[in-house]
């Protein structure tokens, strides 16, 4: 199965209690693009500026990726600095230039008009929404949005969610949409609104699966933890790893049961573990398959009482 993924690709600079760097190679698609890359085709609808090259060029055509969807504009890439020397868990931005992301307008190639699934980064509503509806035959369709969005552009996000069937936010986000502080309430609210599957990520703490075809009261379908690391080096790109780890596996399965849904949890969490482990997408690049099948054991055995 092949995903289509439309979001950022930037660069970030980060600081954290273990270091500092400039200029890693970042954005949303280029790391759920290189954590859904183990699992299935990838291809990528991004923008790029000038100081985008062969060496970053490199890094996609090393796991196959398509890029043929990155349109490569006049000016800059997409630039953010931030550091996590506060609280790991809590990003301080100092720094956002939107440069040649500004004025993007996705533009959909006709080779990726018959992909099977769909991604939609954390981009403007207005554009995934026109994503989403020029590209009708996906089989599957994921989202992710942040609190800028749902406080400030509720309209046309709430436009999204409709065509969505699964939708990928943190608890806070989750809140936010529903108006409702009850995470077991606000979740049920939320897919109300369109998707039938809801991740929300609670960071540091796992994610939790919830479905909307449980009975009233059941609660959340699944919770899955998040490997306990002994130092986080770079938590920039865990959430988008995860999404990549999650959404890939899906991709990579013949039926999409609810037990197929359950074990993408572990993938993402998986993933998310390891984009953790070094800066930027630096873990990402230098991962195999078999690393990534071992630390999913671990997972497993991390959450079974015998």
């Amino acid at each position: 199965m092949s995903i289509t993924v439309v979001g950022s690709v930037a660069y970030d600079t980060i600081e954290t209690p273990a270091g500092r760097r400039e200029r890693c190679l970042g954005g949303a698609a280029t790391y759920f693009a290189l954590a859904a890359s183990f699992f299935a085709e990838v291809r990528v609808i991004a923008v790029v500026g000038d100081d985008f090259g062969p060496e970053q060029e490199a890094v996609f055509a090393a796991r196959n990726i398509d890029t043929r969807g990155i349109e490569h504009a006049p000016g800059q890439c997409f630039l953010w600095e931030g550091s996590y020397l506060d609280n790991i868990n809590e990003a301080k931005t100092h720094l956002t230039e939107l440069n040649v992301f500004a004025c993007f307008e996705p533009k959909i190639p006709d080779v990726y008009r018959d992909s099977d699934f769909l991604f939609l980064a954390n981009i403007d509503p207005v554009l995934q929404r026109r994503v989403r509806e020029s590209m009708p035959n996906v089989k599957l369709v994921a989202g992710d949005t942040m609190n800028y969005w749902i406080k400030d552009h509720r309209t046309p996000l709430l436009e999204v969610l409709k065509g969505l069937d699964v939708l990928l936010i943190n608890d806070t986000e989750t809140r936010m949409i529903a108006g409702n502080n009850n995470l077991v309430q606000a979740a049920r609210a939320v897919m109300a609104l369109g998707p039938r599957f809801l991740v929300v990520k609670h960071g540091e703490y796992g994610a939790t699966l919830f479905h909307n075809a449980l009975p009233k009261g059941k609660g959340a379908e699944l919770r899955a933890p998040a490997l306990p690391l002994e130092q986080v080096v770079d938590p920039t790109g865990a959430g988008d790893s995860f999404a990549g780890g999650f959404f890939g596996y899906l991709a990579s399965q013949p039926e999409l049961t609810v037990a197929a849904y359950r074990r993408a949890m572990f993938y993402g969490s998986v993933m998310g573990s390891f984009a953790c482990e070094r800066f930027g997408t630096e873990r990402l690049q230098q991962l195999s398959r078999p690393e990534i099948d071992a630390r999913f054991q671990v997972f497993r055995d991390l959450t079974h009482l015998d």
